[in-house]
């Protein structure tokens, strides 16, 4: 039999595509930014809303607050929601157990929801603030007495913003200890399992870090990207939100960059957290049109699938792709989540292929 031409390949992988989009699949593209909105009077208040943190199946939203009804300065918050289709319900505190009349803040939820890490100058610390834990054994039951995590992670200084990987084996966090790059800096403990004991921190280095504030760190549920805040040069306002990426998890976060307006604006925009699939990143910001001191903002992650930019996809655009298969092209790399896996592949072809023939304005690829 005679061997398929170049075209003849194309059309069947395209097919291929089309075939696994009819029977299933969930898919992303690459990404820009959408305009970011608050979330409103329901979850933010008069006082300062801040610190974001989404479980995975964007259900519950975990923030700190200095609203009325609280234990002391800043309080640890959830809010809660039927399905991603519902309106927010009341913010409840979360109580005597998880709050104190000290500065409880800065949670970050675990993938499966049975972890939360948070920032407290409780008495029982080692410095100014540092990093807690609180666990439970399914998510209808009660969250227990927090931990510190020590004196290998916390120090004299001040430990704050921690953000949880998804499998649970690392740790990223700002602290104001010696050994960084200047201000304050992110770093990252790692453990060999949820067993085990967490190591001595690593800096994450001058690349990520700088002679400025780098903090408030959030890993992306792949590991692969980390939004954080930042003043280092670039910023529009007082705060930043920037991100860096690495191909994979074992290696080296790339230079940071900065995804400019509408994200980030010449107030303060900080502490982001990105949700589980990658499509919406929250974040809090003093912008202008807020309800206090610090609202509470989302913004959506934008699919980019029209890969020559001519406002349409079409097979053109398939074309391309396969013409990089098996490559790490970014251009194409666009799939499962909004940054690509590192690879092109079916992946990438389920996303072009449940967006083909819809047409596109021109927006700027964030790389």
């Amino acid at each position: 039999m005679k061997l398929l031409n170049g075209l003849e390949t194309k059309l069947m992988l395209v097919v291929f595509v089309a075939a696994l989009v009819l029977f299933g699949g969930s898919a992303k593209a690459d990404f820009t930014f959408g305009t970011p909105t608050n979330l409103g009077p329901i979850v933010n208040s008069s006082s300062r809303d801040r610190e974001p943190s989404i479980s995975a199946d964007s259900l519950s939203l975990y923030f700190s607050s200095d609203r009325p009804g609280g234990y002391g300065n800043l309080d640890l918050w959830v809010i809660m929601r039927a399905t991603t289709s519902d309106p927010w319900e009341e913010p409840m505190n979360m109580g005597p157990t998880m709050n104190t009349p000290s500065n409880d803040a800065h949670p970050s939820i675990s993938l499966d929801g049975l972890t939360l890490f948070f920032a407290s100058n409780r008495p029982g610390g080692y410095g100014e603030r540092d990093l807690w834990v609180t666990t439970r054994s399914a998510t209808s039951e009660p969250w227990s007495e927090p931990v510190n995590l020590g004196p290998t992670v916390n120090s004299s200084s001040d430990e704050v913003g921690p953000s949880i990987s998804a499998d649970g084996l690392e740790l990223f966090f700002q602290s104001g200890r010696s050994g960084g790059q200047g201000d304050w800096d992110i770093w990252v403990t790692t453990r060999t399992t949820t067993s085990d004991p967490w190591t001595e921190p690593v800096n994450l280095g001058p690349g990520l870090n700088s002679p400025y504030l780098d903090g408030v760190p959030d890993v992306s549920a792949d590991g692969l990207i980390l939004f954080f805040r930042s003043q280092k040069p670039g910023t529009y306002g007082s705060s930043d939100i920037w991100f860096s990426k690495r191909a994979t998890v074992k290696d080296d976060w790339d230079m940071p960059v900065q995804p400019g307006p509408p994200v980030n604006t010449t107030a303060s925009d900080s502490s982001p957290n990105v949700s589980a699939d990658g499509s919406i990143l929250y974040f809090h910001s003093t912008r202008a049109g807020g309800l206090g001191g610090y609202d509470l903002y989302r913004v959506p992650i934008i699919p980019i699938v029209d890969l020559n930019g001519d406002g349409v996809v079409d097979a053109a655009d398939m074309c391309i792709m396969i013409d990089y298969w098996g490559t790490d092209e970014p251009l194409c790399d666009i799939g499962p989540m909004p940054w690509g896996d590192g690879i092109v592949d079916v992946q990438d072809l389920i996303v072009l292929a449940e967006h083909l023939f819809e047409e596109f304005p021109p927006v700027e690829q964030v790389e």
